[in-house]
């Protein structure tokens, strides 16, 4: 085999480079429904960013830890940790800019986590849906977030 041959071969098997998800940074909040949710997202560092939630309702709270990370087959994922529970992993099956779908068709509910940013890469809007069958019956749940100061609350 030529060295002009084998130097195709290894371009074709170079990992495609990771997604830039740095869109997703920032402190996020949404005040509908009667209730306050908060995400945070750190930028993209060394392959990984960091996010957590917060949802306040009816004066009870609930958290979610997330990640997005490598997987060891080199795929991305979000790996989701709501109220501290063992982390359960969604692949990323689809991304654009500002945009990213994560799967896991073998999990109870979602089976999809759908992150936008609709309004563009320097806009103020972060959508959130997840999206599944629950108990036989097709659902989703969606959030539209504004981008905030840190740590800032809804009113009152």
């Amino acid at each position: 085999m030529s060295v002009s041959s084998l130097l195709a071969a290894a371009l074709l098997q170079t990992a495609a480079p990771a997604p830039d998800l740095s869109w997703l940074a920032g402190y996020w909040l949404d005040c509908s429904g009667g209730r306050e949710a908060s995400e945070t997202w750190s930028d993209p560092r060394a392959g990984l960013i960091v996010g957590h939630s917060v949802t306040v309702r009816n004066g009870r709270s609930g958290f979610e830890s997330a990640r997005i990370a490598p997987m060891k087959d080199g795929g991305l994922a979000y790996f989701a940790q709501p109220d501290g529970a063992p982390a359960t992993a969604f692949r990323l099956i689809d991304s654009g800019p500002q945009r990213a779908v994560f799967a896991n068709p073998d999990n109870d509910f979602p089976h999809r986590i759908i992150y936008e940013r609709p309004d563009g890469p320097l806009g103020e809007i972060l959508t959130a849906r997840i999206e599944g069958a629950d108990d036989d019956e097709n659902r989703s749940v969606q959030w539209r977030f504004n981008r905030a100061e840190l740590n800032a609350r809804c009113p009152l």
